[in-house]
């Protein structure tokens, strides 16, 4: 049995294949979003250097682009004060369990994706045992995906700026956020417009209606209810069943939406296969939010976490919106439902006027193309370049 086996962790991180050698680079990604979008950049940078050894905590994605998987950490990802605390003992091993790796294997550099809760710990922990560059160690610290200091803890860019050695960010506004600290901050370019992204979602106005009720198995069992119950309070109005598709990212999510319970009229469909089309979306505040809006898909948000977590959100946050595309248009390009507001009469309402009202249609028509130009800036080369030049 493995020290970490006794300590209560049921796994051990498993040596990187490279032998003697140090690693080029161990990848943190906590989240299935920070998944995809490493891997995409994980997968360029391979294609440019195929002899790097990468090695990464993550999901499937970056697997399947060449990293060689320690632990699927997507699995295990959690969001929320009162769920991150029922899962502190766990995340405490596993904090531990990351540092015996690093001190023992010393990758040259390590790239962190996002999943700030548990990413700037790691980082200020290896300053603090000398191992990073900023503390006199031979360990570049890379952060790729800022957390989100312009809504929440603004003032972590201090201690950002003094343990990581560069962080790319995928909205233009993001660095500026950082313009009163020495930390090198680069536009890198939103992963959603690359040349090679491939949108999991399409707009098509004689489509079902789709269901996204998050990534995390907490927020599915939330939220998933709420967005059923929208959907048949619209059906009860039509007189009619309507066809709706829910989009999953992994069987742990599929298990929960199975737990909920489905209508027969509603099938579940996983991500990864060719683009689902939807003539309207029901969905979380999450990534694939961003990726309805970027399609041009009329819909609604609707949110619901703990109580006490949201009470505590609202003395903490100070955000106009929960939706990104709506952060970024300052604008309600989906309309937000959020804790009590969620009710299944104003989501029937939603779904009517995306269904019907063309002025609906052509609005979030406009607001995606508003979109698009506003993260297609020009940025100083790709994620993959940025990585490139951390690893030199």
């Amino acid at each position: 049995m493995s020290v970490s086996e006794k300590q209560g962790l049921p796994f051990r991180l498993a040596a990187p294949s490279c032998g003697e050698a140090r690693p080029d680079l161990l990848v943190i990604a906590g989240e299935h979003s920070g998944d995809e979008h490493a891997a995409r950049a994980v997968a360029a940078l391979r294609a440019r250097q195929s002899e790097l050894h990468i090695c990464a905590l993550g999901g499937p994605r970056l697997a399947e682009a060449g990293a060689q998987l320690l632990h699927d950490l997507t699995a295990s990802s959690v969001v929320g004060f009162v769920e991150v605390l029922r899962s502190y003992s766990f995340f405490k091993l596993l904090f531990e369990e990351i540092l015996r790796w690093v001190v023992e294997y010393r990758p040259r550099a390590i790239c962190f994706v996002d999943y700030p809760g548990l990413n700037l710990r790691l980082a200020a922990a290896l300053r603090e045992r000398g191992l990073s560059c900023k503390a006199g160690g031979d360990v570049r610290l890379l952060y790729y995906i800022s957390p989100q200091i312009w809504a929440w803890k603004a003032k972590r860019r201090f201690a950002m700026a003094r343990d990581l050695d560069s962080l790319a960010v995928i909205f233009p506004f993001e660095v500026e956020s950082y313009a009163d600290t020495e930390l090198p901050v680069e536009f890198v370019g939103h992963p959603f417009l690359a040349a090679d992204y491939e949108s999991p979602v399409a707009y098509d106005p004689e489509a079902p209606i789709l269901l996204l009720p998050g990534s995390r198995r907490q927020a599915v069992g939330r939220i998933l209810p709420v967005l059923l119950r929208g959907l048949a309070a619209y059906e009860a109005e039509l007189g009619a069943k309507t066809e709706a598709t829910i989009l999953y990212p992994s069987e742990a999510v599929l298990e929960e939406i199975c737990a909920v319970g489905l209508p027969e009229h509603v099938r579940c469909v996983p991500r990864g296969s060719a683009a689902i089309r939807a003539s309207a979306v029901l969905t979380s505040s999450g990534t694939m939010s961003l990726h309805c809006a970027l399609a041009g898909i009329p819909g609604a948000i609707a949110y619901r976490t703990n109580p006490l977590t949201y009470l505590l959100a609202r003395w903490w946050v100070r955000l106009d919106y929960i939706g990104i595309a709506n952060l970024l248009l300052k604008e309600p390009m989906y309309p937000e439902y959020i804790q009590a507001a969620a009710k299944p009469e104003a989501l029937a309402a939603e779904l009517r006027a995306c269904r019907s009202d063309p002025a609906r249609r052509e609005s979030t028509a406009a607001q995606a193309a508003q979109l698009r130009a506003l993260l297609n800036r020009p940025a100083n080369g790709t994620v993959a370049d940025w990585l490139r030049r951390g690893l030199r």
